[in-house]
């Protein structure tokens, strides 16, 4: 029996930051036999048949290390292909002092900038680690394999834009978190010359976001944007589609490291984005890209595309989504991972 045993921080499709969590499982699903899913939490009835979900949850580090250990050691005793540690290295340490001694092999999955302490324990004792791109780890690692993002392109599909009525509507998504940028963004709103709107949804997730977004609060008046712009609260999941279809060019100004998977899956719904990260250089053509300090070529970039016309951006949204096609979508992400987890 070929099965595969996937940790995860949670399984639920509305959760504002791992929803697309469950669709990578869905997709491991169809390759292999069993997909053991272990995760702090899950809701139920959301994973295929063929996947059943241990979660070890406690009030304690310790309480919940100790409830991960149980779950992987039984889970362990039908071998597996690998064990698969989902964004968090944690995972990886405590999976490989159980899993390498049986030859199980351990797939780190991580995409960010941070290089802790932690992370780089787990690029030591994972057997492979899987990133978007070589650049969306933050070092050097001869186990290193990119793999792509894994976006649903059957949750994101092509939406026509909507008709032009003069006014550029730009959209921001993701948590309210100084990673994310949106001061220049709101900088560079308040120069363009274009009638620009910017309505900017997402999460509040900790004490550092929820300050962060009353500082941009009043960024927007010090601008004078009261009428421009709107800051509010994440919507459901299911509603991303339609935010996407009703909205002119996404805008994302994340730091370098971290390739936003909010980009990709706006390509896949042929949404045309503006971005400063430098890993999209292989999605986004130059005209769609901008230094992320540079307000002044931001809204040198939103006034250009304000100027496009509704066949032009067509055309643009349309070529997003086949480079989705080609290299980042989840049964593409699946394969690969699979390639990496069995190779020896």
């Amino acid at each position: 029996m070929r099965k595969l045993v996937f940790v995860t921080q949670q399984v639920d499709p509305e959760h504002p930051a791992l929803a697309a969590t469950v669709a990578k499982i869905a997709a491991l699903a169809r390759r292999v036999d069993e997909v053991a899913v272990l995760a702090g939490g899950a809701v139920p009835g959301v994973l295929p048949e063929n996947c059943r979900v241990r979660t070890f949850a406690a009030p304690t580090k310790l309480g919940r290390g100790l409830r991960f250990a149980r779950a992987l050691a039984a889970e362990l005793r039908t071998r597996p292909v690998a064990v698969v540690a989902h964004m968090c290295p944690i995972y990886a340490v405590l999976a490989a002092p159980l899993a390498r001694p049986l030859r199980v092999r351990v797939v780190l999955w991580y995409t960010h900038w941070k290089a802790t302490p932690t992370l780089r324990l787990a690029e030591r004792l994972s057997s492979a680690v899987t990133s978007v791109d070589e650049r969306s780890f933050p070092f050097r690692s001869r186990k290193l394999r990119a793999i792509g993002h894994g976006i649903d392109l059957a949750e994101f599909r092509p939406a026509a834009p909507p008709s032009p009525n003069g006014t550029l509507r730009v959209l921001a998504l993701g948590r309210y978190s100084p990673a994310k940028g949106l001061d220049v963004v709101l900088r560079a709103l308040a120069r363009t010359g274009a009638d620009v709107r910017l309505e900017a949804r997402g999460p509040t997730l900790s004490e550092l976001e929820r300050g962060h977004r009353r500082e941009l609060e009043r960024l927007v008046s010090e601008l004078g944007l009261e009428e421009r712009v709107e800051l509010a609260d994440a919507l459901p999941r299911a509603g991303v589609p339609a935010l996407f279809a009703r909205s002119d060019v996404l805008v994302n100004n994340m730091r370098a490291g971290a390739p936003d998977k909010v980009v990709y899956e706006a390509a896949a719904s042929c949404l045309p984005v503006l971005a400063s990260n430098p890993v999209f250089d292989e999605l986004l053509p130059a005209e769609l890209r901008f230094g992320r300090e540079d307000a002044d070529g931001l809204a040198e970039r939103l006034a250009a595309f304000a100027r496009l016309p509704r066949e032009e951006r067509e055309q643009l949204g349309r070529e997003l989504r086949e480079r989705v096609e080609r290299g980042h979508s989840v049964e593409a992400w699946a394969t690969r991972l699979l390639e990496v987890a069995e190779a020896r």
